[in-house]
């Protein structure tokens, strides 16, 4: 059987904390901008079926003038976004309910588009342990934490990354019974805890898939961008 995935970007963010007075996704990195990188390493994977980039109505024309040059032959789906995480990935998932429900989407990953640097690869690995376990979710060790008495906080915690997948018809099922109940997660996890009892496997994170949040994050983005061009 074929594995057929929908790739969903989230696109809705701002530029406040990076310092930019527009959307810091478009902004660019090497002459592309951070949106393009993340969409261009989304096409790659091997099942994919549909993307779907979430974006605030502001941002509409810049985007549909910015993705054609990354796109190819494959079509997007623009979403607009809501006020919070949780309502975009709503919207998504309500853009993508009749192929879920048809039986043509088996898997959707949701990856902020913030993370620009996470590979191809990092997708195929999150879609196929999905498909096979139910969700999967990049993690890296976050490394020795201290509370302010001093005392060491569990080695395992982990840090936890984005592109994150999950069982198609297990995630429609769980936003929608979110949204009967008027239930807002804080990010797919939450919503997913509350609402399905669908197992999640963690795979190894890629230490160079950085968030792009505060303005160093942009230049420590162009770096790494140099290391592996």
């Amino acid at each position: 059987m074929t594995l057929r995935s929908a790739i969903v970007v989230l696109a809705g963010g701002s530029g406040s904390r990076v310092g930019a007075d527009r959307n810091k996704v478009l902004l660019e990195l090497a002459g592309q901008t951070i949106l393009a990188y993340s969409v261009r390493h989304a096409l790659g994977t091997a099942s994919i079926r549909r993307l779907v980039v979430v974006h605030r109505p502001s941002d509409r024309d810049e985007i549909e003038r910015t993705l054609p040059a990354v796109l190819g032959l494959h079509d997007v789906w623009l979403v607009e976004g809501g006020l919070e995480r949780h309502d975009s990935e709503w919207a998504a998932l309500r853009a993508l309910a009749p192929d879920i429900e048809a039986g043509e989407i088996d898997v959707v990953a949701i990856h902020d588009a913030a993370r620009p640097l996470a590979p191809t690869r990092l997708f195929d690995l999150v879609v196929e342990t999905a498909a096979r376990v139910g969700a999967a979710v990049p993690c890296l060790p976050a490394g020795t934490l201290s509370r302010a008495d001093g005392s060491t906080v569990s080695a395992d915690l982990a840090a936890v990354q984005t592109p994150q997948a999950f069982r198609a018809p297990d995630l429609l099922t769980a936003y929608r019974r979110a949204d009967a109940e008027g239930f807002r997660g804080t990010d797919t996890a939450a919503c997913l805890e509350r609402y399905a009892d669908l197992p999640v496997a963690a795979v190894p994170g890629e230490r160079a898939n950085l968030k792009v949040t505060f303005a160093e994050d942009v230049a420590a983005a162009e770096k790494l961008l140099g290391r592996t061009s």
